[in-house]
């Protein structure tokens, strides 16, 4: 049974906000009261959260679709919809979080560490908060916007000083065992080990976390066996340890070949050079174990590596290795940056930017920004006083002057949104400048239309003048 996953693809989807409500105040002796509808509530995000007692993502594996909670619409008497619930996961410490083409995304790291995999939709405005000097009693309110939703990858890099590099039943899992009060399982068979195994070893004043990387064989880098699965939790680690088996019973086998072997592994897989290295010449218990181990000892010197023998069944130098190492951990640690303060990036949107644009396409023109897509999303096009609303807000946006710079003309096709999430409608254009209604320069063909109330008055008087001279026609001598 399964019981380590360190990559899952998780599907969220995070809560839609809750629709407007448009609603009349009515009491006694006050019918018409005004617009009292709350506003919506905001859907629940699904937010990422790094938890350090959690060590494996099997949960995400079993159940890997997760929503949060949708917002609740509002009410008359402005009662306000309520909120959904945030939905938090929480992942080991070292995951990354990618999206499907492979792009990081974020690096959690650190207890707490949060990112938001999902925003919730925002909450449509109630009839009360549309209501304006001109538009007193609205009979609309906006729709809830849909949360987002999408898919994520999530790879766990485990967080340890020490990783514990070699061929399989090299002594890795035995070695932690006896430095740590790690348990893992141990056998006399090769891939015993299917998951990286985690322990905790205190060396004096330092405390530092060791790791073993199972299944590093022969074309490992190219997905052969295991190790492509496991050579990422090498990534953080700040020290390499090359376990050797001194005792191998393959006779085609010699410690120095597997070390090339295993370092031609790590060179392909990259990103590993700056990496200190360790050699221990492991199962020196075994008087053909030692002797082989004194043979190749100067071999291993030569080419620079620091060189250490060991035996997890006999208990031999476990001290030494184990101080060794946490003096290059401690080195390491002394030479990392310091970790700064988070620091809020506040990016601006230019004076000039409009927020959306117009993009001519083959036989229609298409308009692409947060805000119109927003709007759309949170119209009610059943309701034709709420496509009114929509209409002016585009208007004011600038929308149909760009759509007039970009060549468009009454009843041409326009598209609001992306492919999968547009709306489609023949444009009839409301503005007009003032540039197309002036004439000749001195003449403004405004003046000769008079005001209603003035053409009527004109009327009136030109009716009475009319009676007057069919009166004096008519006059008798």
């Amino acid at each position: 049974m399964t019981t380590f996953v360190d990559r899952v693809e998780l599907h969220v989807a995070a809560g839609n906000g809750g629709h407007g409500c448009a609603s009349v105040h009515r009491e006694k002796f006050k019918p018409l009261g005004g617009p009292d509808g709350g506003n919506g509530g905001r859907g629940g995000d699904v937010i990422l959260v790094v938890d350090q007692s959690v060590t494996t993502l099997l949960d995400y594996h079993h159940s890997p679709h997760r929503k949060a909670t949708n917002g609740k619409p509002g009410e008359g008497g402005n009662r306000s919809g309520k909120d959904g619930t945030d939905l938090v996961l929480p992942v080991p410490d070292g995951t990354v979080v990618l999206d499907k083409r492979g792009d990081v995304l974020a690096d959690l790291i650190g207890q707490g560490t949060t990112y938001i995999a999902a925003q919730g939709g925002r909450g449509g405005l109630g009839n009360a908060a549309l209501a304006s000097a001109r538009r007193k009693a609205p009979g609309f309110a906006l729709l809830g916007e849909p949360g987002h939703s999408g898919d994520v990858v999530l790879e766990l890099k485990t967080v340890a000083d020490v990783a514990l590099v070699g061929y399989p039943s090299a002594g890795k899992s035995s070695l932690i065992s006896v430095l740590s009060a790690a348990k893992p399982k141990i056998a006399d068979y090769p891939f015993t080990t299917l998951v990286p195994n985690l322990g905790v070893v205190t060396a004096g004043s330092t405390v530092y976390t060791i790791a073993d990387v199972p299944g590093l064989i022969p074309g490992a880098s190219q997905g052969k066996g295991l190790g492509l699965e496991f050579l990422r939790h090498v990534e953080r680690c700040s020290v390499l340890v090359h376990v050797l088996d001194t005792a191998a019973l393959e006779s085609e086998r010699d410690p120095l070949t597997d070390l090339d072997v295993i370092e031609a592994e790590l060179a392909q897989y990259g990103g590993l050079d700056d990496r200190p290295r360790v050699v221990v010449l492991n199962k020196v218990d075994i008087p053909d174990g030692k002797d082989l181990a004194d043979i190749i000892r100067p071999d291993l010197e030569a080419r620079g590596y620091q060189v250490l023998e060991a035996s997890a069944v006999a208990h031999l130098g476990l001290k030494e290795l184990s101080f060794a190492l946490a003096k290059i951990v401690a080195e390491a640690r002394e030479a990392k940056p310091k970790d700064e303060a988070t620091r809020i990036v506040i990016r601006p949107k230019a004076v000039d930017d409009a927020g959306f644009r117009v993009v001519a396409e083959e036989g229609f023109y298409r308009v692409l920004g947060e805000k119109p897509e927003r709007w759309v999303r949170q119209t009610d096009f059943a309701n034709d006083e709420a496509v009114g609303y929509l209409a002016d807000r585009l208007a004011r946006l600038g929308v149909e002057e760009e759509l007039m710079k970009a060549g468009a003309h009454s009843g041409d096709e326009v598209v609001i949104g992306p492919e999968d999430d547009a709306v489609v409608f023949d444009w009839e254009p409301t503005l007009a400048t003032g540039a197309e209604m002036l004439g000749r320069r001195g003449e403004d063909h405004r003046f000769d239309t008079p005001r209603p109330a003035a053409q009527r008055r004109r009327d009136r008087d030109a009716e009475r003048d009319e009676a007057d001279e069919e009166f004096d026609t008519f006059k008798p001598f």
